[in-house]
């Protein structure tokens, strides 16, 4: 530890090899050695006492929609980022849809990443997009450092995203497949919507009706034979059936490269508690019962769910309307979810440690940052959230970050402040203050 700049100090170090009293050195903004809780320190390193607050791997979130360019009165960069510092957040991955343009092409990354490079708080990735048309665009975007490819196979919401039906899902996978490219999919199929009641209104119930599981279900399936026909990499976005859940049970079992993500508001939240007419608990897949959300945590406690990633999908108010069928679908939850998965996970018997490793350990391996993010351990980045686990607070929209602060946890009462956020060992955010922004813009590892 001599050539140590930084030891940070903790009763409660959430390490790879399990939670322990341990100082952390750090230098050029990387760890060098997980210590003894009582090793000295070098002289003139910083050293920053945590006492009994908790220290965690910044968490890694894999799927949150910036919106910027094009859709900046939604969501922005700068906005964005601070929300995410501010819970914790040391990394996030930037969809391709909902900013103009989206991130389909090697030019519109650039703009992307031009937009991004001044504004960005915590470190920023990106995924791609698979459109109909862009098949021969999904190389050079790898090439050019994105993390993989999003696609849907119902309609997006935005008119310049448009769905693969599976024919094109088969040419995307094949395309993908010969690099060893990752597939990130939306899976809802579009004729059991169609088939589904549309009634429209404020009625949360019968929103839910026109989102059916066996819609998720049976794009699932189909994702999953696509895939072991091609020997392809994909990952199911935002699961909310737990009627899938033996689906990619066997699929895995069949040796399907598959991966599967959940977010805090199906872990969270439920349909028998969405007032009628609350358009900010609207997301497809939609918020599901709450027995269903009973077979979604065992499903991460058994490890067929990998991870959990918020989805923030934000808009502004005007286009939260109180008719579920054209209110916005998506829900605002960069600042807020380390709490809110903490606050659940605690009751249920979970620890920190299981935190950790679904919204930071995983997200990161997920995109192959986990040489660099992910963990407490030497090599790492040191990256870390500071947390008071056991203190709460009530959320108050008033005190968030993002840009429009509608929020489905508005008056929850919430374990886990976070008191500090650091990046690569500088402290970006800690009692409601921010430094300038630090973050860098990340790409693939080859």
């Amino acid at each position: 530890m001599s050539d140590a700049e930084l030891v940070l100090r903790s009763t409660r170090v959430i390490t790879p090899e399990g939670t322990r009293a341990a100082s952390v050195a750090v230098s050029s903004g990387t760890i060098t050695a997980v210590l003894p809780y009582d090793a000295p320190v070098p002289e003139g390193a910083r050293l920053a006492d945590f006492g009994d607050d908790v220290l965690l791997p910044g968490l890694v979130d894999t799927h949150v929609h910036v919106n910027d360019p094009g859709r900046t009165e939604w969501e922005g960069f700068w906005t964005a980022t601070r929300a995410a510092a501010a819970g914790g957040i040391t990394t996030l991955v930037d969809m391709p849809l909902n900013s103009l343009p989206p991130t389909t092409t090697v030019e519109n990354l650039r703009v992307k990443q031009r937009v991004a490079a001044d504004k960005a708080h915590v470190d920023v990735g990106f995924w791609g997009g698979a459109l109909p048309g862009n098949v021969e665009d999904l190389r050079p975007l790898h090439e050019a450092g994105v993390f993989g490819f999003k696609a849907f196979l119902s309609p997006s919401g935005v008119d310049e995203f448009p769905h693969l039906d599976q024919e094109q899902l088969a040419r995307s996978l094949a395309e993908t497949a010969s690099f060893d490219g990752l597939l990130i999919v939306h899976a809802e199929d579009p004729h059991h919507l169609a088939a589904a009641p549309q009634q429209g209104g404020p009625k949360y119930a019968d929103f839910l009706a026109s989102r059916p599981r066996d819609a998720e279900d049976t794009a699932i399936a189909q994702l999953i034979a696509q895939a072991k026909r091609l020997h392809a990499r994909v990952h199911v976005l935002h699961l909310s059936s737990s009627d899938a859940l033996p689906l990619i049970a066997a699929a895995r079992a069949d040796g399907v490269r598959l991966t599967v993500e959940t977010c805090p508001h199906y872990l969270t939240l439920t349909a028998e508690e969405v007032p009628d007419g609350a358009s900010e608990f609207k997301c497809c897949p939609p918020i599901r019962e709450a027995a269903n959300q009973d077979l979604l945590w065992q499903a991460l406690a058994d490890g067929t769910v990998d991870c959990v990633v918020t989805d923030h999908s934000p808009a502004t108010a005007d286009l939260k309307t109180s008719d579920f069928a054209t209110a916005w679908g998506g829900i605002s939850g960069l600042q807020l979810s380390l709490a809110a998965v903490w606050t659940e996970a605690r009751r249920r018997g979970h620890g920190l440690e299981d935190v950790a490793r679904w919204m930071s350990a995983r997200t990161a391996a997920l995109v192959g940052l986990d040489g660099r993010k992910g963990a407490i351990a030497a090599g790492r980045d040191a990256d870390f959230a500071v947390l008071a686990p056991d203190e709460t607070f009530t959320v108050d929209p008033a005190g968030l970050q993002h840009r429009n602060r509608v929020t489905a946890y508005a008056g929850r009462t919430l374990y886990g402040v976070v008191r500090s956020t650091w990046l690569r060992g500088e402290r970006i955010f800690a009692n409601g203050e921010f430094t300038p922004p630090r973050g860098h813009l990340l790409t693939r590892t080859p």
